[in-house]
């Protein structure tokens, strides 16, 4: 699929898109208006910024695989910005990228010496408390027939903001898992830190809010940027790196919560396929991508950034 198809991704049936690769339905309302005038706001300098360095001679190539990221993605935009060129075939590239949003994935063969995201295979949500318990020693996964009080229900999926508060004891549902109720709320709102990571290492991070009873939805009242040292401790960074390297990421975003009652870290989701925040001001969206785009690059040239 070339960039300049990628509207053939999406079908429009009645008042929604429906987007082929997930099958999520999207409503074709104002939000959604809104949402693309703001995702513009960022692709248009993104895309001016590509289209001027691809004069530049001997920029890298990268070869995503199965997909190649759209433009509505964090690392297409890291890409487009940094010159980095799409290769066609893994023959054609420098490194390759195993790009598809999937939960468990099953990646193609490729050729190429550098290959990042190839051994992330698995980022459903059990995975996700297992290697969270190993690398930080403190459980996020719970028992809902054993467990007394409040607790999280949400399905393995990734992406799906399918999660919901239930009270314990209770029967296990198939196909669902249980982890701690995080106390992340302040004045009536939780936060949820979002934050890239590129070779292992937390680029920046996006302080996103939303009402308390709508902690499980996809849709922010506020979003803004800060970088990793001022959100976590030194300790907390290197902890943190463990893990994204134990889950074998080179890119991909974590969603950290900070529990208020113990101060504690913990990550909930891994995402492979993350978005930038749309309602991020214009000049912190830009800062970021910049960001991103600098770790990128030296993630794909750099000899010792080969897992």
């Amino acid at each position: 699929m070339t960039d300049t198809l990628w509207t053939a991704d999406f079908e429009l049936t009645g008042r929604q898109v429906r987007v082929k690769k997930t099958g999520a339905q999207v409503p074709l309302d104002r939000q959604t208006l809104i949402g693309v005038a703001r995702w513009l706001t960022l692709y248009l300098p993104v895309r001016a910024r590509q289209l001027a360095t691809s004069i530049v001679p001997g920029r890298p190539a990268v070869w995503f695989a199965p997909d190649q990221p759209r433009p509505w993605y964090l690392i297409w935009a890291a890409a487009a910005w940094s010159g980095v060129r799409f290769a066609d075939r893994p023959e054609d590239a420098d490194a390759a990228f195993y790009f598809e949003d999937a939960t468990h994935g099953a990646p193609p063969p490729a050729a190429c010496a550098r290959r990042f995201n190839f051994e992330c295979l698995d980022i459903s949500k059990s995975r996700v408390a297992e290697v969270f318990e190993t690398v930080f020693g403190y459980p996020l996964a719970l028992d809902p027939e054993t467990h007394v009080g409040l607790a999280v229900e949400k399905g393995e999926a990734n992406g799906a903001h399918d999660g919901c508060v239930v009270q314990c004891p209770a029967p296990r549902r198939p196909g669902r898992v249980y982890q701690r109720l995080i106390h992340n709320a302040e004045g009536g709102a939780v936060l949820d830190l979002r934050t890239p990571f590129v070779g292992g290492r937390p680029v920046a991070v996006f302080l996103k809010r939303r009402p308390a009873d709508q902690r499980f939805a996809n849709l922010n009242t506020t979003v803004s940027l800060a970088r990793p040292q001022e959100m976590f401790s030194a300790d907390e960074i290197e902890t943190l790196s463990r893990f994204a390297q134990a889950m074998r990421l080179d890119w991909g975003g974590l969603d950290i919560l900070r529990d208020r009652s113990n101060g504690r870290l913990y990550v909930v989701d891994v995402n492979k396929t993350d978005m930038p925040p749309l309602i991020l001001p214009w000049t912190d969206k830009l800062r970021a991508v910049s960001r991103l785009a600098r770790a990128f690059r030296t993630l794909i040239s750099s000899p010792d950034a080969q897992p």
